[in-house]
């Protein structure tokens, strides 16, 4: 059983590394994230509960860790800056694409700023493709509340978009 659960977990890296991604916003702290948790999950085994779905299991080991990561960080004043990666210098003749860079950035850094509950349900379904009952079900959340915490995060990405400069748009003067 626990050699076929390594197979079954070796297959679900990709995804798991893309959840990750999605939630660090780095892939160099999205590979140990994963790598965290497939140490987690290995020394765990015995937890895992037969006939339940690995990916859930799965899933939830790579938030809890990026969630205690998360807070590390904010105890140590670590600040993930978006801004920096716009300092970086660009050089047009190597990189195509600029305006999709740019706009990949904004996307990023506002999914950064996103409350995590509603990051976790937009990486699960945009990125990692989970339908909402997948998503529900890995998240331990009724489906009502993925969607509506889906809702949620895509209406201030899209508000963000359109103003274009990674904050949302003023209403009435206040922000």
């Amino acid at each position: 059983m626990a050699v076929e659960l390594q197979r079954e977990m070796v297959d679900l890296l990709p995804r798991m590394r893309r959840f990750a991604y999605t939630l660090t916003g780095s892939i160099e702290e999205a590979d140990d994230v994963v790598q965290s948790a497939c140490e987690r999950a290995l020394s765990r085994l015995h937890q895992f509960k037969p006939g339940s779905r690995l990916d859930s299991w799965m899933f939830r080991i790579v938030q809890n860790i990026s969630i205690d990561r998360m807070r590390k960080k904010k105890r140590r004043n670590e600040v993930n800056d978006p801004e920096a990666f716009e300092a970086v210098e660009y050089d047009a003749r190597i990189h195509e694409g600029t305006e999709a860079r740019l706009e990949l950035a904004l996307v990023r850094a506002e999914i950064s700023r996103l409350p995590e509950e509603q990051q976790m349900v937009l990486a699960l379904v945009t990125v990692d493709g989970m339908s909402y009952q997948e998503a529900a079900e890995t998240l331990d959340v009724p489906i009502g509340t993925v969607m509506s915490r889906l809702a949620r995060a895509r209406k201030k990405l899209a508000a963000a978009l359109e103003n274009g400069s990674g904050n949302a748009p003023k209403q009435n003067g206040r922000p």
